[in-house]
């Protein structure tokens, strides 16, 4: 494990100039605290005693980190998809802060060489690296503040890391996304549909022409005139929200 080196006793002894080169490259900066930093990495398992019986490990960083995680993420996403309703944000919300994306992003970090447990078999079913993420966003928040912890979440972990667009795009139900621009904006929104016979299959085919105050935003062809409707919709919202917009 990164942190420690075996001496040949085969005692494990912590090597903190390796770990502070680590978190460097991490968080972009020297901290000033180390030790809480050290503390966002130790699993429950791993739990050491102080003298006066206090229990170190990352559990209460966690749940720090947690609140944080959701707050600046929210934040972020608000000022990204400014037309998304309350539904879409919460659902893209959710989608990144669930265990299992949380734990793929902390092994993308590296994780795997940080955290310490005494588990025998790390999985990461565990959300041992996810669980580190959130108490290392706990600690950052309690040694740096709050706008250091955004910018460290959003440069070093969401954009390096994530894929954000294509998750929200996997959440939105862009039908009505369309309509509540075109509500918000004061602007006529349109859906044409034409039916037609696949010659091979002998199914229907649905293409749709999506009009924006009689000028066609988008189209969209499918088995249903749902997805039809949906396809329309996605190519209109990406017209709408075009750099050249």
């Amino acid at each position: 494990m990164f942190l420690f080196h075996r001496k040949e006793n085969d005692t494990l002894i912590y090597d903190k100039r390796a770990f502070k080169a680590r978190l460097k490259c991490l968080l972009g900066f020297r901290p000033s605290d180390p030790r809480l930093y050290e503390m966002a990495f130790i699993h429950r398992s791993a739990s050491c005693k102080l003298p006066d019986g206090t229990k170190i490990n990352n559990e209460r960083l966690e749940y720090l980190g947690d609140a944080i995680l959701d707050t600046i993420l929210s934040e972020y996403l608000f000022h990204k998809y400014p037309d998304a309703n309350e539904g879409l944000l919460t659902k893209t919300r959710a989608k990144v802060v669930n265990r299992e994306q949380l734990n793929q992003l902390a092994i993308a970090m590296g994780f795997e060489e940080l955290v310490v447990s005494h588990l025998t078999s790390p999985n990461p079913t565990f959300n041992l690296y996810g669980d580190a993420l959130e108490a290392l966003i706990g600690a950052l928040f309690i040694n740096r503040g709050y706008n250091k912890t955004r910018d460290f979440l959003i440069k070093k972990v969401l954009e390096k890391h994530l894929d954000l667009n294509r998750i929200f795009e996997s959440e939105t139900d862009y039908k009505s996304l369309i309509l509540e621009w075109g509500q918000k904006h004061k602007q006529q929104v349109c859906f044409d549909c034409q039916e037609e016979t696949d010659p091979a299959t002998h199914k229907s085919i649905f293409n749709i022409s999506l009009r924006i105050n009689e000028t066609v935003t988008g189209t969209g062809r499918g088995n249903s005139k749902k997805e039809a409707e949906q396809e329309a919709s996605l190519r209109a919202w990406k017209n709408l929200n075009s750099p050249d917009k």
